[in-house]
């Protein structure tokens, strides 16, 4: 289950990013949608970052051991 959310989020990052990039190209750097693009990123990102450690805490995610 936390495989499928790690990959969605990844979507949904790599889906803001290339409209965050559609929107500087289109609007010549002037417009809000950019700013509102790359805002939902960095609020995609820290929520994986979030999950990861979540998952890893609580076991969902094996740690590396030698």
């Amino acid at each position: 289950m936390i495989k499928v959310l790690v990959v969605l989020l990844l979507l949904g990052i790599l889906g803001s990013l290339f409209s965050g990039l559609f929107y500087i190209y289109r609007d010549r750097g002037a417009g809000v949608r950019t700013a509102r693009a790359l805002t939902v990123r960095i609020g995609l990102s820290i929520s994986l970052f979030l999950l990861l450690l979540a998952g890893f805490r609580f076991g969902f995610i094996p740690g590396y051991s030698q």
